[in-house]
């Protein structure tokens, strides 16, 4: 009878059955290996990820490892306890079409959060990996300090997280950080959002060569990241939900506008764009110590609560 549980979680540190290999078939990691899971599978896919002290990850199925704890509880019942990674969760916030106002009854639900990794996993050899992702539930977390410094970069998907409308778990720790949430807005949104879109821009272009049609989700983000973009420069918050635009948008999702009447429409937006820098009253670049002090605090009050 087998002892792995049905439902294993990012996070979840396990032992290798098997012995791990790299590029040319040579061995890593010998059988008996420690690693942590910090990816799990999506829809048919039967691998997890599990990265290894030395940095090193390999996918394994669920027959190659077994689970730390479960290990150790044979060799020694009082074993420590596996790391909770919920308990260790200071945010958590929907994403994606529900956040924006564009959900419909066939939408998912996208989780995105923050983790403060303890001070024992970061002086472990294992350290605290940058993020952990649960296809089953459909959510990501990252570490802290990845967190914040994407944030610094003014990463689109990561300011989303701090300005999302739809907040499910939020922590003293976490309300100190939205409080200075405005710290990491700069010019660099211009860059950054513009860098989105243009990644949209050019799936569209390589279907439109290989496959004669636009995807339309696709044309209808690339709009909704330049009206986004634009307005953050000109208000000084990310406007996660599209409010009156959501009409226009789930036209544009539908494909009830033709390419060159939605392309009409990008140039205009990018044109708004380069007007909102021109007007904007954003810093050229985002509050790097306010930042660092936030990250110092946390950290020594993890360090306090993990007593």
């Amino acid at each position: 009878m087998s002892h792995q549980p049905q439902n294993i979680h990012a996070g979840t540190q396990i032992v290798t059955k098997v012995g791990v290999h790299g590029s040319n078939n040579a061995l890593v990691h010998p059988r008996g290996a420690v690693g942590i899971i910090t990816r799990t599978p999506c829809g048919h896919e039967q691998h997890y990820l599990v990265r290894f002290p030395d940095g090193f990850e390999a996918s394994l199925l669920t027959d190659q490892f077994e689970v730390l704890k479960l290990f150790k509880d044979r060799l020694d019942p009082t074993g420590t306890p596996d790391f909770d990674l919920e308990q260790h969760v200071i945010y958590r916030c929907i994403v994606g079409s529900r956040a924006y106002g564009l959900e419909t009854d066939s939408s998912d639900t996208d989780l995105r959060g923050i983790y403060l990794a303890p001070a024992e996993l970061h002086w472990s050899l294992y350290g605290a990996p940058e993020q952990f992702e649960d296809n089953a539930t459909q959510s990501c977390y990252w570490e802290l300090q990845k967190f914040l410094v994407m944030a610094l970069k003014a990463n689109p998907n990561i300011l989303e997280c701090l300005y999302s409308p739809l907040v499910e778990k939020c922590t003293p720790i976490a309300e100190q950080l939205l409080a200075i949430r405005d710290r990491f807005l700069s010019q660099m949104i211009f860059q950054t959002f513009n860098g989105y879109a243009l990644s949209q821009f050019k799936k569209i272009e390589q279907d439109l060569r290989n496959q004669g049609q636009v995807r339309w989700k696709h044309a209808m983000h690339l709009l909704r990241l330049l009206m986004t973009g634009a307005a953050t420069l000109r208000e000084g918050r990310v406007p996660v939900h599209v409010g009156s635009r959501r009409d226009e948008l789930l036209a544009v999702k539908r494909g009830e506008l033709t390419w060159p009447q939605v392309d009409a429409w990008r140039q205009e937006l990018h044109r708004d764009f380069e007007q909102a820098l021109m007007e904007t009253k954003l810093p050229e670049r985002p509050d790097y110590e306010a930042a660092n002090e936030f990250l110092v605090r946390a950290r020594k009050d993890a360090m306090r609560t993990d007593r």
